[in-house]
């Protein structure tokens, strides 16, 4: 290998850390976990090995990160990870050193297609990256030549064709792998949840008059970078109007007195694993209205059921059937799902409503290891105002437990003293 073609491990391995981590995950054991069930799967589905292009995936199999929200538009880094075999890295120039200290990372290259796009060159640059991905699967694969991608431009899925590889899309079954949480994952999942409900808390707190939606989600924003987290996926903070129908995103927007002020939280936090909540406050001054009270209480309630009914083995048609049922006026503006998996980002399950469940619903049954955020929108057509409630569990082989514990409104439920 040229030292032009390729870099070697030159890190430590504790420099990828940052203070902001919290030394409690065993982040080793948390890679090796992760790894080990990939290749379980890659071996029962036959493959020489997988291209992963997608950073979620990239960072489940080795923990690598590097400039995320870059790569999450430019197909241009990608990892090989053979059934049996290093883990090889194909780099953005000038920095593997941010991923070779890992000891998922055996080796990193330049990455052959990095600007090809840009420089308008992709048809050019499409048949050297296919062969040298094809060199490897000879190399590694075991006798078979079964590429999984993730994603990936098609001049770069057709010349690796070209070169003998059996391209297929592995997409479905990495995320299917990631729907049972291991143990360390799920510690990370906690912690994640903890240090965004501190930035939750802080929102809550600065919620007054004459403060504004951007003010807001900027403290938020900016508390769970604090607390170690990355990005928000989001930017669903609202207030009175705003709130109904859901999905306004947060704007110059001042809140007024007596409104209601909405958020959902879709942090991707500590670890990069996702914290999922969603809470409505009440800005003073005065107490909630008779109608404010209303959709909160019936909102706390459709959660409330709705977690009641998952056990074990429950398909997701049957949550789909015994969900609570939303009355009429609140029917058209429901939330997309009665409830959605948590991992590194929204994952297996989805389970949509029933009117929804031949559109958008699919087949498989809870189990022990899954996380999931239970989901509750209440809002109708014509109305002022909306309310958002949302709880992340983990579902157990004795039933549930919670992960979200940030506290609900007592005098929007009508508990004030």
């Amino acid at each position: 290998m040229t030292a032009d073609s390729s870099w070697q491990r030159d890190a430590g391995p504790g420099l990828w850390l940052t203070d902001t981590e919290p030394a409690s995950v065993d982040t080793q054991q948390l890679r090796a976990g992760r790894l080990a069930r990939l290749r379980d799967m890659m071996r029962e589905k036959d493959y020489a090995g997988l291209l992963l292009f997608d950073p979620f995936n990239q960072r489940y199999a080795t923990g690598s990160r590097n400039m995320f929200g870059y790569f999450l538009r430019n197909s241009t880094r990608y990892f090989f990870v053979p059934t049996e075999g290093p883990v090889i890295l194909f780099e953005y120039p000038q920095s593997a050193h941010v991923s070779t200290g890992l000891e998922t990372v055996q080796e990193a290259r330049h990455s052959k297609i990095v600007w090809s796009s840009v420089a308008g060159r992709d048809a050019e640059t499409a048949r050297p990256f296919a062969q040298e991905i094809a060199a490897l699967v000879r190399e590694y694969g075991r006798g078979s030549n079964k590429v999984g991608l993730d994603r990936c431009g098609h001049l770069q899925a057709l010349a690796l064709e070209r070169e003998g590889c059996a391209v297929t899309d592995c997409q479905q079954e990495i995320l299917h792998v990631r729907r049972i949480k291991t143990d360390a994952e799920i510690a990370c999942l906690r912690l994640s949840m903890a240090a965004t409900e501190f930035a939750v808390a802080a929102v809550r707190a600065a919620v007054k008059p004459g403060v504004s939606e951007q003010e807001l989600f900027a403290l938020m924003y900016g508390e769970v970078l604090r607390q170690g987290g990355e990005f928000i996926e989001t930017r669903l903070v609202s207030s009175g109007p705003r709130t109904n129908p859901w999905f306004h995103e947060a704007s110059g927007r001042r809140v007024r007195p007596r409104e209601l002020v909405a958020l959902d939280t879709d942090v991707i936090g500590c670890f990069g694993y996702y914290s999922d909540f969603s809470r409505t406050f009440h800005c003073g001054p005065g107490r909630p209205s008779s109608y404010q009270k209303l959709m909160y209480q019936l909102a706390y309630e459709q959660i409330q059921h709705n977690i009641g009914i998952i056990k074990p083995g429950v398909s997701y048609r049957e949550v789909a059937e015994r969900a609570w049922r939303i009355p009429d006026r609140f029917v058209e503006r429901r939330y997309t799902s009665v409830m959605h998996g948590v991992g590194m980002h929204g994952e297996i399950p989805y389970i949509a409503h029933l009117q929804d469940f031949a559109t958008f619903g699919g087949d498989g049954v809870l189990e022990p290891g899954m996380v999931v955020s239970v989901e509750s929108y209440i809002g109708e057509v014509g109305g002022a105002e909306g309310v958002k409630l949302e709880e992340e569990l983990l579902i157990t082989a004795a039933g549930t437990e919670l992960i979200s514990r940030f506290p609900f409104e007592e005098d929007l439920l009508g508990r004030e003293a």
